[in-house]
Parts: structure tokens; sequence; C-alpha cells
């Protein structure tokens, strides 16, 4: 599913690998100009959005619904769990009937990789996607989010930014979608930590600098995202306990000395903290995990005015 048209105009936002340079960026600075200035609210005035979430979520679905009250749409909440799909009903068929509905916008999230592109190649013309998340694959509106909130504190040359991912990568399709822009605004080093159990396979990590010695990842850093431990993963024996992993690779505030001394700590949420963040890390100077919140409403507005806001 190609999400940009021949005239370069974003039809669906379903993942950041791929997505052109100059596409990344213009997203990047009209979140920005909404931060700084606001946005019309009246851009999205008589366009209906759909959350369409198959999984659970709080950030991401309240920060889209916020997006498009803000714009001025209309928000339709779908929730699977009192929904047809209880029923038997597909995805698609519980999309294409919202969709008649004269709904023109989906945020969808859902468990299986690469489902929310598949969707999306049977939307009609004029109907957006934006991928909120699909299994392990992709999520690029936390991904520009991201990087909106590195831009903002560390400017926005990334050659000379030294960059760490801690954590349960194997799994993360923030990590992953984080990975995309990294490289594509030309992250200078890109750093990965975690525990064999927990790297993914394959070219995901190609160009990275891959250790499971947290200590000396740490070391000189410029900004560290922290993921969250699944705690499934512990079932699976993936991890051996929980004590075991925060020793090993928690952030803790005497560890995050090794950084540079004006290191930026990250977190998509849901925090599991004492595990994979200490509370004195998470609510210290050098944390934007709010901040990434924050910004996430930006980032969500500036997608939906490019995919649905009238020229």
């Amino acid at each position: 599913m190609n999400q940009v048209d021949e005239s370069g105009r974003l039809r669906h936002l379903l993942t950041l690998e791929g997505l052109p340079r100059e596409t990344l960026l213009h997203l990047l600075d009209h979140a920005q100009a909404i931060v700084e200035d606001g946005a019309d609210r009246s851009l999205l005035a008589g366009t209906a959005v759909c959350t369409l979430f198959f999984e659970p979520s709080t950030r991401t679905r309240l920060s889209f619904q916020r997006a498009v009250q803000r714009l001025g749409g209309d928000v339709l909440n779908f929730d699977a769990a009192t929904s047809s799909t209880t029923k038997g009903e597909t995805a698609r068929d519980t999309l294409k009937n919202v969709e008649a509905m004269g709904v023109r916008g989906f945020v969808v999230r859902h468990p299986q990789d690469g489902a929310v592109a598949e969707l999306a190649g049977d939307v009609d013309t004029g109907t957006a996607l934006v991928n909120a998340g699909d299994g392990r694959h992709a999520h690029p509106t936390q991904g520009l989010l991201d990087m909106l909130t590195l831009r903002q504190v560390k400017g926005g040359n990334f050659q000379g930014l030294k960059f760490l991912i801690v954590g349960d990568v194997k799994h993360s399709r923030v990590a992953r979608s984080d990975l995309h822009a990294l490289r594509t605004l030309g992250a200078g080093e890109i750093r990965i930590c975690a525990p064999d159990a927990l790297l993914p396979q394959g070219g995901t990590l190609a160009g990275c600098t891959v250790t499971q010695d947290f200590d000396a990842a740490l070391d000189g850093v410029d900004a560290v995202m922290m993921l969250r431990l699944q705690r499934e993963r512990m079932e699976e024996g993936l991890v051996a306990s929980l004590d075991d992993y925060h020793r090993d690779y928690g952030l803790s505030a005497t560890r995050l000395r090794r950084a540079a001394a004006d290191a930026v700590v990250l977190h998509p949420g849901p925090m599991n903290r004492g595990v994979e963040i200490d509370d004195d890390v998470a609510d210290g100077r050098q944390s934007l995990i709010l901040k990434q919140v924050s910004n996430g409403v930006a980032v969500r507005m500036a997608v939906l005015a490019a995919l649905l806001g009238r020229s």
C-alpha cells in the first residue's frame, strides 16, 4: 500500500519506513507550529474520524480524540469489547460499515502485523487511515512525537546525536518506528541494549551498535529511550525475573550519570516503575515523558490535517 500519492500528498500514514524525508520533516514542522501557535479549529469541521481500536490504549486513543476535537472534527469511538467483533464480524467489515456512515478518517490499532495496511487497501478514495499500532510492526505517530520531542531539546541536526534504545526491542513497534525515523533524520549513532532473548532477528538493527552491557551503552549518550518490559515475556521464559531485569536493564538516577550531562530520557508508556525505570528518573529533571504525551496531540493534529484537512 503506497501511503504517498503521485503528487506527494499523504494518503495514509501506515509506517515511517520509506516515508520521504521531506514528508517527515513537514509533519514535524507543522506539529511544532501547532505547539507554538495553535491550529485552525475549523479545519476538520464536518469531518468524522473513528478511533477503531482492537487493542487497549490510553495515551494514543485519547490524544487522537483530543486532536480531532481541536481541529473541529467529530469523533466516533469504537470499543471492540462491546462491538459486533465479539459476534465474529471481521475488522474489514467493521471498517466498511462505519465508512458507509460517512466516516472518512480512521485511526486503527490492531494486534496483527500489517493489518492496518491491509485495511487501507479496501477503503474508498478520500478515506484515510492512520496506523495507531499494528502488532510489533509500526507505530508511526509515536515515532513522530518522539522525534519532535528530541528536536525541541536537541535541535534539528541529528548527525551528532547518540541515541540509545533499551529493553524489549524484539516485540516493540515503537522501537521500529523510532529506528526508521532516526535513520531518515541522519542520527549519528544508534545504540541498542537488551538481553539476547529480547533482540529482533533479521535486518531490524542494521547499522546499530548492539550490546547487553547497559552501563557501557549509556556512556556519553544524548538520549535514552526506555521500553516497557512486557510482562508476558516472563511467562514465555524470555526474562528470568523482574528483579534480575531491573538489576541489569533498569534505569536509575545513579546509572543515568554515565550518560552525557544534558542527556534526556524518553518512554512511550505505560511505564513499569521499578522495573525498566525508577521513580526518580521518570519524574526527574531529565525526563521528557510528559512532554512526549503533550507533543502527541500536536503530532496527531498535524497528521490528521495532512490527511483530511481542506486544502
